[in-house]
């Protein structure tokens, strides 16, 4: 995944990449919850806080006048007409985001936080993510080659009231129009606005065609499989919000606008409250939001993230009654859920596999990385059963390859690498690389073979499992030092490609489009997630057929080409896909788990059982 929409739909929904990486690995994605899945993150850091305690949105109400058109909503099945509005839900993100602009920030909670504020035109069934349903979209009409999508808008949706950080003027309610989500695309594809990750998606889109206010046609230059997706999970992007000053629109502004980029200005479900720098970033529901009225509106008044670095400290804070739902680490699971919070029923836990795999990524620009030979014995050195049983308490899945291996598109006739130092050793030497000064280390024409693993700092299945692999590595004469990062920096060594190797995560779409992360033109754009500089002529072909191609069992029968090429290649370590880990208080109704995990928005307390968020 929109104004991002494309961000929030596929991270949030058809659990897109872009590059987020499994919380069960990294501990950074405790903040799953609506958005399950996402992607890998690269920014710089924001350089400006949000020092000021108080709103910098408005809160005021629309028009007498406004009134939604069209009944039909997506999802609206899933909400419960008894519910009562009320309450709160307060999780727990181990850090803080960068900025919160999802186009310039394609971290997960950026597009998480946008996907709360602002919705695109459909969103995916929950029970069945390959069903498009209507949001900010009445209906469309799509051409049968899939390069035309006449849009026609629901009328009565409005902008979030604000307060204009720089000049100070007052805007009030403004209707969304077609000319937003033109805005939206120009933004996307002007060549200054940092949001290649994004960008890569609608490079194939010719033209927005505005018809009038409340109708647009998307046109894009080829048959491109995912244009439905990029198309349907657009959402809008407030021109009077970014574009505020006379002359044109200057992308390079839009990337260093500090003070707009520590706002959400939406017209969605919640309105953003305000940014409590290193501590919380707080929603409140809004009152005016469209689907309030069309029965698929939330009922909980707060939603809070608090930034909450330590896994402990998090844990302790859900049993205090602090948080009300939390990712837990898998030795949490195990060894801390028999107390009475959970044998009583105050927390109540849900597991559930979805679709993401953690892995360890080689800058393939590294001298050592770039025989396949060398990659294939550095995964058969790691032993991931070990690391399974040990780490994960069993609660993961060995993966092969960018595939979700409970999905149609993976192929299941392909076994992971085993765990054969001898073979590695073996493979090591064919490459080149040998002890010839008997000091313990590889080497190959003069370069020893030592390389450094970039570790988060904060991830506990991090700090457990480096130590295991670097000492695995020894054995066969590779030195891998560990080096222990804060999450902001590690996002910088990974976008300037300052790094030897990586651990992290992407997420598996149920419509997987490989382009952004393995495709060769991707390798030299600094924002892209073709960070680890991949490139082979027979993986473009087929990403590229894969695009073109619309019968899904041909796209199946392409993409089980492909796995089998990248399991060849190695260009990741894969390592697991993770369960979903959840504890959260037993005040809450209608949760239900999804393919698409365990959307909040259906969720309400009965009255008795509300609390306040401390504070507000």
């Amino acid at each position: 995944m929109n104004g991002n929409g494309f961000l929030k739909f596929l991270l949030t929904v058809l659990i897109l990449a872009v590059i987020y990486f499994g919380w069960v690995l990294t501990g950074a994605l405790d903040r799953v919850r609506e958005s399950n899945l996402r992607v890998l993150e690269r920014l710089e850091q924001l350089q400006h806080t949000l020092t000021a305690p108080t709103p910098l949105v408005d809160w005021a109400p629309l028009p007498a006048s406004a009134a939604p058109s069209g009944d039909n909503i997506a999802n609206r099945q899933f909400f419960d007409p008894a519910a009562v509005p009320g309450g709160r839900l307060i999780q727990a993100t181990s850090a803080d985001t960068p900025n919160l602009n999802p186009l310039i920030n394609n971290e997960a909670t950026a597009s998480e936080f946008h996907g709360l504020c602002v919705s695109s035109l459909a969103e995916p069934n929950y029970a069945d993510p390959t069903e498009y349903q209507p949001l900010l979209a009445e209906s469309w009409e799509i051409s049968p080659d899939h390069k035309t999508y006449r849009i026609k808008l629901r009328r009565g949706v409005f902008w979030d009231p604000f307060t204009d950080p720089e000049t100070g003027v007052k805007h009030g309610p403004k209707e969304v129009t077609a000319a937003d989500f033109k805005f939206f695309v120009d933004v996307v594809k002007n060549p200054d606005v940092n949001c290649e990750a994004i960008r890569s998606y609608y490079q194939d889109l010719e033209s927005v065609e505005i018809v009038n206010d409340f109708e647009f046609v998307v046109r894009w230059k080829v048959e491109y499989y995912g244009s439905r997706a990029s198309t349907l999970g657009m959402s809008p992007l407030p021109r009077h919000f970014y574009h505020f000053y006379d002359g044109p629109f200057d992308g390079k502004r839009f990337n260093n606008d500090h003070r707009r980029n520590r706002m959400l200005i939406g017209c969605g479900p919640y309105r953003f409250v305000r940014w409590e720098k290193d501590r919380r970033v707080i929603f409140r529901r809004n009152p005016a939001y469209f689907g309030n009225a069309l029965g698929a509106g939330p009922s909980l008044d707060y939603l809070v993230y608090e930034i909450i670095k330590h896994p402990n400290t998090r844990f302790q804070a859900l049993l205090a009654g602090s948080l009300d739902q939390l990712g837990l680490t898998p030795d949490q699971w195990i060894q801390r859920t028999g107390g009475k919070e959970f044998t009583s029923g105050e927390l109540k836990k849900y597991r559930y596999l979805l679709p993401q795999y953690t892995y360890i990524g080689y800058n393939l620009t590294r001298p050592f990385f770039q025989d396949k030979r060398v990659r294939q014995a550095l995964t058969m050195l790691i032993d991931r059963e070990k690391i399974l049983r040990d780490i994960y308490f069993n609660l993961a899945k060995i993966t092969t390859g960018p595939f979700f291996p409970d999905g149609p598109y993976a192929d299941p006739s392909i076994q992971p690498w085993p765990y054969d130092p001898e073979r590695a050793k073996r493979q090591l030497a064919e490459a080149g690389w040998r002890d010839t000064d008997g000091d313990g280390i590889l080497e190959k024409d003069g370069v020893k073979f030592v390389f450094t693993m970039l570790q988060i700092a904060t991830s506990p299945i991090q700090q457990k499992m480096m130590p295991l692999i670097k000492e695995s590595l020894a054995g066969a004469g590779i030195d891998m030092k560990i080096e222990n990062v804060e999450w902001s920096v590690y996002l910088q060594r990974l976008n300037q490609r300052r790094f030897d190797a990586s651990c992290l995560g992407w997420a598996s779409p149920f419509d997987p489009d490989m382009y952004q992360i393995w495709h060769s033109s991707q390798c030299d754009k600094p924002e892209s997630s073709n960070y680890i500089g991949f490139r082979n002529a027979e993986a473009d072909k087929l990403i590229e057929e894969m695009r073109r191609t619309f019968d899904r069992e041909r796209r199946i029968a392409i993409a089980h080409a492909f796995a089998r090429l990248i399991h060849e290649e190695q260009p990741y370590t894969f390592l697991f896909v993770p369960y979903s880990l959840v504890a959260q208080s037993g005040r809450y109704r209608n949760v239900r788990v999804f393919p698409v995990g365990m959307p909040v928005m259906p969720y309400w307390v009965p009255k008795q059982e509300q609390r306040a968020v401390p504070g507000l």
